[in-house]
């Protein structure tokens, strides 16, 4: 099997907290990662340790071919460090005009960070990472806060990225992106359930609508509510 030359592998990772451990090991290369699973499953630890703020009591995290990381945190108020929201697009080395538009905040960049709703603020700080394009780009719930259609402009900003790593960490099951590959955690233990479409039929926290779709002799073709319709369509002719 040919190995990515753009990749993180996990190499028999274990990191013990309290009296939550967690596991796993495989290789996520190029493309768009979800890693999916229950609140309290062990998916921001990953998300941790993937940024190397975390480490491993034993196993490693290897990086391979990347250059430049970020890391998006489930509370976006961690990542503000100007007083104006045009300030904080100017610190990203962004133009924020531009920003502000694909964040659709146009018209805010006088105000304070912290005077915008925490969905706002998230769809700042995950435009300000996607204009950046970095080579590895790790989303701890990108979706929580988010309405559904500011859920679908972050789908969107996601699907853009053409190159590099995305590993999206989520509970997240009606709202979704087009994805390139099934991970899921359980009871802190990572399960690598492979590419899509084939993993579709094992992911144990699919949406209702793609169980109900592979129920009804469907295959979609990819994780969205849209692919579960087309596929439905194809079906029943």
């Amino acid at each position: 099997m040919e190995v990515p030359p753009v990749r993180v592998d996990l190499e028999d990772i274990l990191f013990s907290r309290g009296q939550f451990s967690l596991r796993g090991s495989g290789t996520f290369g190029e493309g768009v990662h979800l890693v999916s699973g229950p609140v309290g499953s062990g998916k921001s630890t990953l998300a941790l340790m993937l940024a190397e703020l975390n480490r491993p009591e034993s196993g490693a995290v290897r990086r391979h071919g990347i250059s430049s990381a970020l890391l998006l945190l489930q509370f976006p108020e961690y990542h503000i460090t100007c007083s104006t929201v045009a300030e904080e697009a100017g610190s990203w080395g962004l133009d924020p005009d531009e920003l502000l538009v694909r964040a659709d905040l146009a018209g805010r960049g006088d105000d304070d960070p912290f005077h915008l709703s925490r969905g706002e603020l998230k769809r700042l700080i995950l435009a300000c990472m996607i204009m950046r394009n970095p080579d590895l780009l790790m989303l701890d719930e990108p979706f929580s806060s988010l309405d559904c259609a500011a859920k679908r402009r972050a789908c969107s900003m996601i699907e853009e990225r053409s190159e590099g790593i995305t590993i999206i960490f989520s509970h997240e099951r009606a709202v979704l992106p087009r994805v390139d590959a099934l991970w899921e955690m359980e009871g802190g233990t990572l399960k690598a359930l492979g590419r899509v479409p084939g993993a579709i039929p094992r992911w144990r926290h699919a949406p209702p609508y793609l169980t109900y779709a592979l129920e009804q002799g469907a295959r979609p073709e990819n994780i969205r509510l849209q692919d579960a319709r087309e596929a439905l369509c194809r079906t029943q002719g």
